[in-house]
């Protein structure tokens, strides 16, 4: 019988088939969603109105991979929420099945492939690296050291002009109370071999810009990272008639989308120097000012930019001097809600509601600029809605989409690839080598793992 481990057990999946491996899920149980590359069997489950996606892995594995998730969420990193691991799975005839990992799908969200699919400008492929960025950045400074950053294991959202990255695979992960500098070189180091390969497999593919130079771009990630890092962590030093540069520090954290909780403050025996660095320092700056002035929860530069419209609102009204929360209620009921209560019902899977809104805004610039005139924002929420939301494909649950009008094999399983590919699979020189220099079968080999494991 399955044994369901969980900290917010959901009763809708015990009914779930756990008799059947995932790779034999009859479709009722599934949806078609876009996925990226996984040495794992994944899918998609559909439990009532909820998707989560289900990893088939051994058992030593899945519990690390929870509990390291957990922990994630619990420090409000930007991680997948785990949901359960099911273990104890058996066939029908009583032969061992291997536990399940389930986590909630992150809605909106897309894998690398999904985006360089269709085309991504170079501009965009930038934003995707800033991302990167940043969430390596924000799990370093948790003490969480990856073990296997790739494109693979990070799922990319829309966060108004820019992207927000979430790591999706804590499988390799590691969690310290503080990293070493040598931790996350370490990583780095992986993170750039790995992402190195999936830039030229993305060129093999066409699908990168022929601009685009894989080692540059790895270059322009490992570049970034130390800049921010040193932003975040860094030592800075001054004389002390330049004390303002405290609060300058603080404030650029703050751009950045930090808060400072900590800061390690030090002068010279002569008091003629001062010495700063950042000890404690938290992401979301922005989307915790919005949350406790609105009780939205939306990405980091979604409340950015919603935070300016509400100061653009408060000048507007004329209520500089008014209490903050008082004109924070006014905006979010006349603005925020008056745009978001405007899109149709079979329109809402296009963007989430705080994208909906920056793209209102951006489309009312536009128009203001292109007819000389300041459009009231509900005439620009319903011309984008009839521009440009009614021809975007659904991002919350979108089937997969053709490639060149093409079919998968299998929607449920991309790795199956396309109903019109010719002849057999290409060789996998891992796997399909003659040389007969086959390692010693218990070597790296899942079965005898298995089996040792369940001797135990």
């Amino acid at each position: 019988m399955p044994r369901y481990l969980s900290s917010r057990p959901d009763s809708r999946l015990i009914p779930l088939p756990w008799d059947l491996p995932l790779e034999q899920w009859p479709h009722e149980n599934l949806v078609a969603l876009p996925r990226g590359i996984s040495r794992h069997v994944v899918r998609f489950i559909k439990v009532g109105g909820s998707v989560y996606a289900a990893k088939e892995v051994v058992e030593h594995l899945a519990m690390h991979e929870y509990r390291l998730l957990t922990e994630l969420h619990r420090a409000a990193a930007p991680a997948v929420e785990p949901v359960a691991v099911v273990t104890g799975r058996t066939t029908a005839d009583g032969q061992p099945l291997d536990p399940v990992l389930v986590t909630k799908h992150l809605e909106y969200s897309l894998p690398y492939r999904s985006l360089f699919v269709h085309g991504v400008r170079p501009k965009n492929v930038q934003r995707l690296l800033n991302a990167m960025v940043v969430l390596i950045a924000r799990l370093h400074l948790i003490g969480f050291m990856w073990g296997d950053l790739s494109l693979s294991n990070v799922l990319f959202r829309r966060d108004a002009q820019e992207f927000a990255a979430y790591l999706v695979d804590a499988e390799t992960g590691e969690k310290h109370d503080r990293l070493t500098d040598g931790q996350r070189a370490n990583d780095l180091q992986i993170a750039s071999t790995n992402l190195y390969g999936e830039f030229l497999d993305l060129k093999a593919g066409k699908l990168l810009e022929a601009s685009l130079n894989p080692t540059i771009l790895v270059d322009t990630i490992m570049v970034r990272y130390r800049e921010l890092w040193s932003q975040l962590t860094g030592v800075e030093e001054f004389s002390s008639d330049e004390s303002y540069r405290i609060e300058s520090r603080v404030k650029r954290l703050n751009d950045l989308g930090f808060d400072v909780a900590e800061i390690d403050l030090r002068t010279s025996p002569d008091g003629s120097t001062i010495q700063i660095q950042p000890k404690v320092v938290d992401a979301g700056h922005h989307s915790r000012r919005l949350l406790r002035l609105t009780g939205l929860d939306v990405g980091e530069n979604q409340a950015r930019r919603l935070l300016n419209d509400l100061d653009t609102f408060r000048f507007r009204t004329g209520q500089r001097h008014a209490d903050e929360a008082v004109v924070a209620h006014q905006w979010l009921t006349q603005c925020y809600q008056a745009v978001v209560d405007a899109v149709p019902e079979d329109l809402r899977g296009k963007r989430d509601a705080a994208q909906v809104f920056h793209e209102v805004l951006d489309y009312r610039w536009y128009q203001s600029e292109r007819e000389q005139r300041e459009v009231p924002l509900l005439e620009a929420t319903h011309g984008y809605i009839r521009d440009v939301l009614s021809r975007l494909p659904d991002e919350q649950l979108t089937a997969l989409a053709p490639v060149e009008q093409r079919q998968m094999v299998d929607p449920y399983d991309p790795s199956l690839g396309l109903v019109d590919d010719e002849g057999p699979m290409p060789p996998d020189p891992w796997e399909d080598s003659d040389d007969g220099d086959a390692p010693d079968p218990g070597f790296l080999d899942i079965a005898a793992l298995r089996a040792k494991n369940a001797s135990r």
